[in-house]
Formats: C-alpha cells, structure tokens, sequence
C-alpha cells in the first residue's frame, strides 16, 4: 500500500510475552527506503539490547501495540535510553486478514507510523505508572473483600441467624461486634451487650440471633471468613496509606477533586493515578471521555442512529466513576437532579453512566483550570454560616470573647 510518509525514520515492535519482533523503515536522503527486521527475546539482556539498537537507529517515531501487560518492560527499557514510544491501541492497526505474521504485523505498524495514521495511547509518568499497580490492587482486594461479606451474609442466613432484618449493615461496628461474639460461643446477655445504638430492641435481637440451627460447622466457616475479613480490612488501610503517602506532591489535585459531591480522599487518589493530574496530554474533554470509555458510542448508518452502547476502555476508572455518580445522586447538588431527570427517561443503569460521563467532563475543567466544583443550587455562603455558626459561637466562648449564659 503506498501512503504518503510523515516520519523518515520510524521503528515498530510486535511485543509478545517470550519475543519482540522490530522492525525499523529509515528513509535515506536519495530517495532510498531500508527495511530492518530484527527479533529479540523479552529478557532483561534482550531489552538492552533492544533499547540500543533501537537507539543507533535514532528513530523518529517508535510505535508499539498496547499488548496486555507484555509492552511495559519494553517500554521502560526504552524509556531509560531516552526513546519514549508510542503505545497505540490494537483496534487501529488491524492488519489485512490472511496475512499475519509477527514480521508482518511489525512491518504493518511501521507502515502506518510512518504516514502518520497512529495517535499515541496516554502514559502516565513513572510515578503514577507505578501507584497505579497500588490502586488496581485495592481495587481487587476491595472486591474480594465483599464477595466475603455476602458470603458470611449467607452462612448466617442458612444457620437461621436473621440479623440482616433489623440491621441496614451487618459489617457494621455494633453488628460485626455482635455476630463475633455468636461464633465465640458467649452467651446472648452478652452477646447484646455490643448492641450499640441500634435502633432494635432486646428483645428483637434475641429473636433475630437465635442460635438453634448455628452449628459448628457453621461456626467455623464463619470464623474463617470473619477472620479473611479482618485480614483484607487490614491490607486495604496499608494500601491506602501507601497511596495517600505516594501523592503527596498531588495534594492541591487531590483536594480539588473531593469538592465534587460523591469523591472522598482515597476515590480521588484513585481517579489521579490513572488519568494524571495534567489534562493537557488528552486535549479535550471528549477525548478524555472516550479514552475512559465512558461516552456514547458512535453507530449511525444510512441516516439512522442504532445504537450509543459506549465501547470498550479503562475499566478501571469507569468503575470509578460509576461509584462516585451513584454516591453523588443521593447527595442535595444539581448532580442529583441530574441524575433524577434522566432516570425517567432512560432507567437507573443508563442514567448512571449518563451521570458518570457528566462528572468526568467536570473533573477535566477542574484539573485544567485549577477551580473547584460550585453547585448552581447550592448558596455556598449561607450552607456556610449555618454550618459553622454554633461551632464558631462555642469556640468564642471557651476563649473568653462572649460571655456564658451563666455568666450573663
């Protein structure tokens, strides 16, 4: 295929997990168009000298395909030389079928570098790059952990323990204390004793803590998941303190991004370590969005529109952002009318996403203007004043500058 070329020299790599196939198009003064094929191990010895052959050919443009995890040491080895590649999606560089071999798919992607047809794949700075591993983590570990709650939720139910009708969260510091007490075997005077402020009474909870069908086996399945509980409670507060700690140079970031309803410290760590707190990178708010995957997607044929079924992008952050509009649609701002509007029409999954791309928008004219969020409903001064007005009045009087109505 002949395309009119934009870089002379360019350098493309088909990464794979045990092989690096390179190929380098170098376009010579006179006209003339060298092709060099090379292959390479994925070894730490192969990367060097990967990283330096590469760099002997002075490239341009060096291209890879955004290959699951497999592009990241290749990546970085040349990112250590001063060669920073291009990281492009799979789905743009599709080769013609019947014709795919390493080589090929090499020499296809070096085709389509060098007349300019790949826009790069947003990378993250090392730092964030590497506090990324930390969120995704907590963001399994925070699955598994629930996936143990509704399991410790059935035990209980299949022993006949119906806690779950008179408590909103059973996980919760008075209930979690009292369903530890059931599996250690304490009396129920005792065990109700760690009732706390729950609204049921004694009595209720008797009802609902019977112990007639709590079997041993029962109790000991519940305390193994109680204790993996515990334990992946425990992992998930390291993890937020490392993260915290890492983020450190990002407070301003992260303080602006909890002024937006549904967002608290550890979402906004989250959020800034997969798109970054430089906004510039992506251009616009819809090139953000469809980064995301979080925008409706584009089908019209024959004048018709079919479907808007957003496509496929990070995930992780579309998790994300899916939990903090649902936070954020039981909160009094302009996104819960948002949210309740466009329930009507399109039902509580779409409206979710719906709200969800909404908020991402905001959080890009955010980061980009260094503002931060103010709800048209919300008269900030007055929500102020009232807010703080009594604990502003107490601390006059402990210091002496009004009066006690005692002493008045």
């Amino acid at each position: 295929m002949d395309l009119t070329p934009m870089h002379k020299r360019v350098i493309a790599l088909d990464v794979h997990q045990a092989k690096i196939t390179a190929c380098a198009v170098v376009e010579h003064d006179d006209g003339r168009v060298e092709v060099t094929k090379r292959d390479f191990g994925a070894f730490k010895r192969d990367r060097r000298a990967l990283a330096q052959w590469a760099l002997e050919m002075a490239p341009e443009v060096v291209v890879m395909e955004s290959t699951g995890v497999y592009w990241k040491s290749p990546f970085a080895a040349l990112e250590a030389v001063g060669l920073i590649a291009w990281v492009v999606n799979a789905r743009h560089v599709k080769a013609v079928p019947g014709r795919k071999t390493d080589m090929a798919d090499a020499q296809w992607l070096a085709t389509l570098a060098r007349a300019g047809l790949l826009r790069a794949s947003f990378i993250p700075p090392v730092q964030m790059r590497q506090l990324r591993l930390v969120a995704r983590q907590r963001q399994k570990l925070v699955g598994m952990c629930s996936a143990e709650k509704n399991r410790l939720h059935k035990v209980l139910v299949d022993a006949g323990i119906r806690i779950n009708v008179l408590v909103a969260d059973i996980h919760g510091q008075s209930a979690r204390a009292m369903v530890k007490a059931l599996i250690e075997g304490q009396p129920m005077h005792e065990v109700l004793n760690h009732k706390g402020r729950l609204r049921a009474s004694r009595q209720e909870l008797c009802e609902a803590l019977s112990t007639e069908q709590f079997s041993a086996v029962h109790r000991f399945v519940a305390q193994e998941i109680v204790q993996h509980i515990e334990q992946i409670e425990q992992r998930i507060a390291r993890m937020d303190q490392y993260l915290l700690q890492g983020l450190q140079p990002w407070q301003p970031q992260l303080r602006l991004l909890q002024t937006l309803p549904g967002i608290d410290e550890q979402g906004a760590a989250m959020l800034l370590v997969e798109i970054g707190a430089d906004m510039s990178v992506f251009g616009s708010a819809e090139r953000l969005a469809s980064w995301v995957g979080i925008c409706p997607g584009n089908n019209e044929s024959a004048g018709k529109r079919k479907t808007g079924r957003i496509r496929k992008g990070n995930a992780w952050v579309r998790r994300l952002l899916c939990e903090f509009a649902q936070a954020a649609a039981r909160t009094r701002c302009a996104l819960k009318a948002k949210f309740d509007a466009l329930t009507i029409r399109k039902g509580h999954k779409k409206s979710v996403v719906a709200l969800a791309h909404k908020m991402l928008r905001t959080i890009y004219a955010m980061l980009s203007n260094g503002s931060h969020y103010q709800d048209k409903e919300v008269d900030y001064e007055a929500l102020n004043v009232q807010r703080n007005a009594p604990r502003w009045i107490k601390m006059l009087r402990k210091h002496g500058f009004i009066a006690t109505p005692a002493a008045a």
